[in-house]
């Protein structure tokens, strides 16, 4: 099925039998990271029932215990670093932008490895017209489906980079690492706080999605993102974008 799509004066088509899956599953063997234990399945147990089918239950039906930050793809509001707790469900009520993908290579910094803002504006403007902005980072591989990075200093935005991303438009940030920010920052979380323009003008209805795969068959172009989250009433959820190829269509 094709639709088309008008936004910001540009025409568009997308196919929407063929989508790319930007998720990364949640299980027992998945992405971990924040010093957090793995995800935890196991079937309820009331006095001698214990509902799993191979023990006789005539269904299976499963507590599961998990960290939205830590176990998979999620997509997070400003209620992550709000006192007021706002709730993803609550925030976002829009479900498709036009986004467009982009592969950096981060750049070592002292111990570090960051995204500038001179690599964002190299790939990324305001004349692009875009809601979203997906960040794939090089290299890439599979493993980052089952990578534990807690510990690994992991690669991560600039806040000269995040208020880039704010300067031209953008309100929904996906990325393929745990966080935008530094894994042991001292609790500054500045590119969060950039993003948000947290917490004076808070800027609302934009998320940040992270823990994200692109996979080296999905080329750097523009897409339809479709944005999924399960509705927690949380800062952040579990998610699942979606992106469709977009054609720019000609009047």
């Amino acid at each position: 099925m094709r639709v088309q799509i008008i936004h910001k004066q540009k025409n568009y088509t997308a196919d929407l039998n063929n989508p790319f899956d930007l998720s990364i599953s949640m299980g027992i063997n998945s992405v971990l990271a924040w010093g957090v234990s793995s995800l935890d399945i196991k079937p309820f147990q009331r006095n001698n029932w214990i509902a799993d089918v191979t023990l006789g239950s005539p269904v299976n039906f499963n507590n599961i215990f998990f960290n939205p930050h830590a176990h998979g793809t999620h997509t997070e509001c400003v209620g992550h670093i709000s006192s007021n707790k706002e709730s993803i469900n609550q925030e976002l009520k829009r479900f498709f932008f036009i986004s467009k993908l982009i592969s950096v290579s981060p750049k070592k910094q002292n111990q570090d490895f960051v995204i500038t803002k001179s690599m964002i504006e190299k790939l990324v403007n305001e004349e692009d017209g875009i809601d979203a902005l997906i960040v794939r980072t090089l290299p890439n591989s599979n493993k980052k489906l089952s990578k534990n990075y807690t510990g690994t200093n992991p690669p991560y935005l600039l806040q000269e980079a995040a208020k880039y991303i704010v300067e031209i438009g953008i309100k929904h940030l996906l990325i393929d690492l745990p966080s935008v920010d530094r894994e042991q920052d001292d609790g500054l979380l500045t590119s969060h706080k950039a993003f948000w323009n947290y917490p004076i003008n808070t800027r609302r209805n934009c998320t940040i999605t992270e823990l994200i795969y692109v996979d080296n068959s999905i080329s750097d172009d523009f897409y339809l993102l479709n944005l999924q989250f399960s509705p927690f009433e949380n800062d952040a959820s579990p998610s699942r974008p979606l992106i469709f190829k977009l054609e720019r269509s000609v009047k």
